[in-house]
């Protein structure tokens, strides 16, 4: 679940991403300053929009991707529950965009520049992730944007097939992450070592 709030550009709407539409045509159903966002084909819910934010809320802090406070994501719950919407929200606070360390790295059998990688992420939890950098392999320690995050330049990562390989995230550039004198050649940031796998990554905005 992604939370995304830009007063200064979209106003005071809270947008909550609850999965990905995949292009799909989407429906909306507003019942005061609610509205649900689903897919027509399957009536999927995909998002909420939550105008006047504040307003319910109080001060959300940060732009872009944002975090609620339990006390904000009980309002929330309550207010969509008073609005008369059945469904009710699911917190994840596990952090999205983390180090990890890439175990394996092999080719893809049906491309020529992209690779298919085993990479822990966090207590032993390993993601396929297919990356098309030139520099990835083995042994490293990477940034890995796992699905439900939110990149700095409102990139959403959600898992995805890749030449007919399942791929459960993003390994990232300097660039992606939006890091001061980023190099413009291609490739992955690459870490030192010693950078603990799972922990949290900053990112630029």
């Amino acid at each position: 679940m992604i939370f995304s709030y830009n007063q200064a550009h979209i106003g005071d709407v809270l947008l909550v991403i609850v999965a990905d539409d995949k292009g799909q045509e989407n429906q909306v159903e507003r019942k005061g300053d609610i509205a649900r966002v689903s897919t027509v084909e399957d009536n999927q819910v995909v998002g909420w929009n939550i105008f006047n934010a504040t307003d319910l809320l109080g001060d959300i802090q940060g732009s872009g991707q944002v975090k609620l406070t339990d006390e904000q994501f009980e309002k929330l719950n309550e207010a969509l529950k008073e609005a008369g919407f059945s469904e009710q929200l699911t917190s994840d606070s596990t952090p999205k965009i983390v180090v990890g360390f890439v175990k394996s790295c092999k080719k893809h059998p049906d491309s020529d520049h992209l690779s298919i990688t085993q990479t822990e992420v966090d207590n032993g939890e390993v993601l396929q992730i297919v990356c098309g950098a030139p520099n990835i392999k083995a042994g490293q320690k990477v940034v890995v944007a796992k699905p439900g995050a939110m990149m700095p330049d409102g990139l959403l990562i959600w898992p995805g097939v890749l030449r007919g390989e399942e791929s459960f995230g993003m390994i990232c550039s300097a660039k992606e992450l939006h890091l001061p004198d980023a190099p413009e050649k291609k490739g992955i940031l690459e870490l030192p070592f010693d950078a603990e796998v799972g922990s949290v990554f900053p990112i630029g905005e």
